[in-house]
């Protein structure tokens, strides 16, 4: 009898502690804000969290491609046309060691007359971090020459030795390097665009519902008109409508500026 007493007061006061907790958390939720609220659900939702360190990664490539990249992504090399992506070794046997690649060793196939590559395992790199490469400019701003890694210069040389993580392209450039180099200009667009957007549909909208009438009724036409346009033919046209003799920034800006006109 007197454990049965027992176990009833201790499940008093298990329910007891659970209302005093479940009263806690009521009343936090009662005067928490708006944005407190968005925070914690944040928290909870673990596939956002996930997808928040995903873009959190790719916009800290998009700030320092120079410093990630291990060669100029304009530097052309013919020689080293199609070089398969360089396998990184972190073993030597079963014993870990600093990550390392194996020297490259190219041979014309006498049949295709396509350059073959293969490892050569008697020359052995071990890659460097922060070492020195080609100089650049962070943001335009910071002169530089250091990369996070690389490999040591050969003796009387003044280029490093190539290390290729994605191999290279037709004209023998580097595949990460360039990568790299085309993070920025691809998540920069959307961010751009966004704004642009941003600031076009609270302008127009705010002008359609202030005004009203007429303005109102030539606003609304005009975002029907443009979300009737079939996407891809619009694409299409536009890359044609686009000058071959422009430059890379005015291409920039003019991709950015009509994304944001048509999708606002």
């Amino acid at each position: 009898m007197s454990s049965d007493s027992g176990s009833m007061s201790s499940l008093t006061e298990d329910l007891e502690n659970s209302s005093n907790y479940t009263n806690l958390e009521d009343s936090e939720l009662f005067v928490a804000s708006q944005w407190q609220l968005i925070w914690w659900r944040f928290r909870r939702h673990k596939l956002a969290l996930i997808a928040t360190a995903v873009v959190a990664i790719f916009y800290t490539v998009c700030l320092m491609p120079e410093f990630l990249s291990v060669h100029e992504p304009r530097s052309e090399e013919s020689t080293r046309a199609y070089v398969p992506p360089q396998r990184v070794h972190f073993f030597d046997g079963w014993k870990p060691v600093l990550p390392y690649v194996y020297g490259l060793n190219g041979k014309r196939n006498e049949i295709t007359r396509a350059m073959e590559w293969e490892e050569d395992k008697t020359i052995v790199r071990t890659i460097k971090y922060f070492v020195d490469g080609h100089e650049y400019e962070w943001l335009g701003l910071i002169p530089s020459d250091t990369h996070l890694f690389g490999l040591d210069y050969e003796v009387g040389k003044k280029d490093p030795i190539p290390l290729y993580f994605f191999g290279t392209d037709r004209m023998g450039r580097d595949l990460w390097s360039r990568l790299m180099y085309g993070t920025r200009i691809s998540l920069s667009i959307g961010l751009v665009s966004v704004c642009l957007m941003l600031f076009l549909g609270v302008l127009l909208g705010g002008l359609s519902g202030l005004r009203g009438g007429m303005t109102d009724l030539i606003i609304q036409r005009v975002i029907e008109f443009l979300r009737a346009i079939p996407t891809i033919p619009l694409w299409l046209a536009l890359a044609a409508a686009v000058p071959a003799d422009w430059g890379v920034l005015k291409i920039y800006f003019a991709i950015t500026i009509i994304i944001s006109l048509i999708e606002w």
